[in-house]
């Protein structure tokens, strides 16, 4: 997939862990834990923008666009 989720990264530059941002975005950790690693296809702005409060951080910071390597 050509977009990449980055939340790992902004965690632990935020020292936070899985069940605190779950608990401050109100997401269960399952979904959580899917978008962290990376397995999500689809992410509601209202998640994206807890998210980024939660953080204090931006979209961007977050998701990353990366071209496969199949793409001309």
């Amino acid at each position: 997939m050509a977009i990449v989720v980055n939340l790992d990264v902004m965690m632990a530059k935020r020292k936070k862990g899985l069940t605190e941002l779950a608990g401050e975005v109100d997401i269960t950790l399952a979904n959580l834990s899917v978008l962290k690693n990376n397995k999500a296809k689809a992410v509601r702005f209202s998640t994206l923008e807890a998210i980024c409060k939660a953080l204090d951080c931006q979209p961007g910071d977050l998701l990353e666009y990366v071209p496969d390597d199949d793409e001309n």
